[in-house]
């Protein structure tokens, strides 16, 4: 396949979720950074930069609600000494998150962005039935991309949703295709996703290269990078052909973009 036939089969992907103009410019947990991460005023700060891509975590309480959270203990941003899947929703609701800010549901999170994509890492067992019946339930599965370091958790949430449900790659099937880039077969080549969300090296190896970006696209894949929060970092990707960058740095990113003339939200 030709460089222009890439490009063509990169314009019009089939998840409306990944059809915003590219590159995605994604605020990774509404911008840690900047804000205090997975918070309404973090996501609510992205927004007014102009960011309509935001990353955040699924969990899910004891008693089945959806959290957007990252850690499983809710002590490092809480104080609070308790493991959240073994604790109800009347308690989390009451806590706060570095003393001022409340712990969000998953679907306040999802209605409060309607014109919004959430790329959701789904981050345990327990929280997928969870997450997927607040997509179900909000409608909002044309404008989530869903991932997962687990490929069973992945493959329930793809089973569950449908093939319209836009995926991110599985560690397996990631590996799958940085094997297939080398030149070495490979039997976790993906079946159905619609993109590879990766670092750009890991444990020391280098996952993301002109190799892997060109097979993605191949594969019809887009290439989304994390956690990247640096302009120079930024700048290689993009010359790869990257199609989304995650940052804790949204004002950075947002900076960087501008100066390659590759900024596409609101200025």
């Amino acid at each position: 396949m030709s460089r222009s036939d890439r490009k063509a089969r990169r314009a019009a992907p089939r998840f409306p979720a990944l059809a915003q103009p590219r590159p995605h410019a994604i605020a990774h947990r509404g911008g840690a950074w900047e804000s205090s991460e997975n918070t309404a005023a973090a996501f609510e700060a992205a927004y007014q930069l102009g960011y309509r891509y935001f990353e955040t975590d699924a969990r899910a309480t004891a008693d089945g609600v959806a959290l957007a959270f990252h850690d499983a203990h809710l002590d490092r941003l809480t104080g609070e000494q308790a493991l959240i899947r073994e604790t109800p929703w009347a308690t989390v609701r009451s806590t706060r998150i570095h003393g001022h800010a409340p712990v969000l549901r998953m679907d306040e999170l999802l209605m409060a962005y309607p014109d919004v994509v959430f790329n959701v890492d789904v981050k345990e067992p327990a929280a997928v039935d969870p997450f997927i019946e607040v997509v179900r339930r909000t409608g909002a599965g044309d404008r989530v991309v869903v991932a997962s370091f687990s490929h069973r958790r992945l493959t329930k949430v793809r089973r569950a949703l449908g093939p319209r449900q836009a995926t991110s790659l599985s560690p397996k099937e990631v590996a799958g295709i940085r094997m297939a880039a080398d030149g070495r077969s490979s039997r976790w080549l993906p079946r159905w996703a619609a993109c590879a969300q990766v670092p750009e090296s890991f444990g020391g190896r280098t996952i993301v290269d002109e190799a892997f970006v060109a097979l993605c696209h191949d594969l019809g894949l887009l290439v989304h990078v994390w956690t990247v929060d640096d302009a120079a970092t930024v700048g290689r990707l993009l010359e790869m052909g990257v199609d989304g960058i995650m940052t804790d740095r949204p004002t950075m990113l947002k900076a960087a973009l501008q100066d390659r003339d590759s900024w596409h939200g609101p200025a």
